[in-house]
């Protein structure tokens, strides 16, 4: 089959999917013309590989002298910027975090010629208002990137939680972190490590958000990451915690909290929206939503905006913590999180690129 790609490059969440997708097209023997979004490719956060960058490279030169515009396309991106199209067939992959899509929102997916979604709540959510071509695909663990190290990170037995992606209101880290410093805060058998650092904002606005999570007292068992640009020092980062917290309101997928459970890690997780995809009672100690509220923050998610407009989850502080005890006697029972490690070979990338493909294949 021939198709085009128009796709991220770049070091982001959407990057990183992108690029794992294009790893597997690769590996199955197609050369697609590729449209970086952007035009930029920033493939710096991966390990060197000279001749998966020497395809992509190809792939964007031949792609302004080869191209046809009846040859399907295959996109990744936000539904905004999702109209526009190289290809009078686009397949749309696009990740959906809320509960009230906006007309234009209905009208650019209707306007692909197919759309997949990460999670069953978002394709439900379309087709709830008239969008009727969508899809559920899954992602899969990036075990390019991804891998247990099986390191001793610290000389004593102290149980450390991360808290990962960047700071929004919709991921909640700030209730996350004080109600877990209200719990365990100066605890020295307790350490909380959060890799939060927001590159959309200045240096000085991260350094005022990490502020505000500690309410200007000190913790010594609580440390605040800068951003971290390569894939490797993520890659020990999630290695270094024996438990992820995961409470977001909305989630597309999860990546981070995703990639920590497939490699043994327990988790705490809020048992809503993408999660459920992946997150179960076998592999964490999931905590049921409380109820909803807006998502407004003034900085991703304006209210009265074209896109996204809606709620997200909530949760109860005491039935987190109440997660947080049990899992820490999950984690002297085992380090290691047997359940979890089933999820590098339920989800793969070479699951979700077949999928895709096949999609693919229905609208030529």
């Amino acid at each position: 089959m021939e198709f085009a790609v128009n796709v991220p490059l770049n070091t982001v969440s959407f990057g990183q999917v992108s690029t794992a997708i294009l790893r597997e097209m690769k590996k199955k023997g197609h050369n697609p013309a590729i449209f970086p979004i952007g035009n930029t490719v920033d493939l710096s956060s991966q390990k060197d590989d000279r001749d998966f960058v020497q395809w992509v490279t190809e792939g964007v030169n031949k792609s302004l002298n080869t191209h046809d515009r009846d040859t399907p396309i295959f996109k990744l991106w936000h539904i905004n910027g999702s109209l526009e199209s190289f290809s009078k067939n686009q397949f749309l992959f696009s990740f959906y975090e809320l509960d009230q899509p906006t007309k234009e929102e209905i009208n650019i997916v209707k306007n692909n010629a197919g759309v997949a979604f990460s999670s069953k709540e978002s394709e439900d959510v379309y087709k709830l208002f008239g969008a009727n071509n969508v899809c559920t695909i899954p992602l899969g663990f990036d075990n390019y990137n991804f891998h247990r190290t099986n390191k001793k990170y610290f000389s004593d037995e102290r149980i450390t939680f991360n808290v990962v992606g960047k700071f929004e209101k919709r991921k909640h880290h700030q209730k996350m972190i004080q109600a877990w410093i209200k719990r365990f805060g100066n605890q020295k058998e307790y350490f909380l490590q959060a890799a939060i650092y927001n590159s959309f904002v200045s240096e000085e606005d991260n350094q005022k958000i990490t502020a505000a999570m500690t309410q200007g007292q000190k913790f010594f068992n609580v440390n605040f990451f800068g951003y971290m640009t390569k894939n490797t020092l993520y890659n020990d980062f999630l290695n270094s915690g024996d438990v992820i917290l995961g409470m977001s309101g909305g989630e597309g997928w999860a990546l981070p909290e995703f990639q920590s459970v497939a490699m043994g890690k327990h988790a705490v997780i809020l048992n809503a929206s993408a999660y459920k995809e992946w997150a179960n009672e076998g592999n964490s100690v999931l905590v049921n939503p409380s109820g909803k509220i807006p998502v407004y923050d003034n900085m991703f998610f304006k209210e009265g905006t074209p896109y996204n407009q809606g709620n997200i989850y909530d949760f109860n502080e005491d039935e987190f913590i109440s997660a947080c005890e049990e899992v820490i006697e999950k984690v002297k029972a085992n380090r290691i999180n047997e359940e979890g490690l089933l999820l590098q070979e339920k989800f793969t990338y070479e699951k979700t690129t077949d999928s895709i493909l096949e999609k693919m294949q229905e609208i030529e």
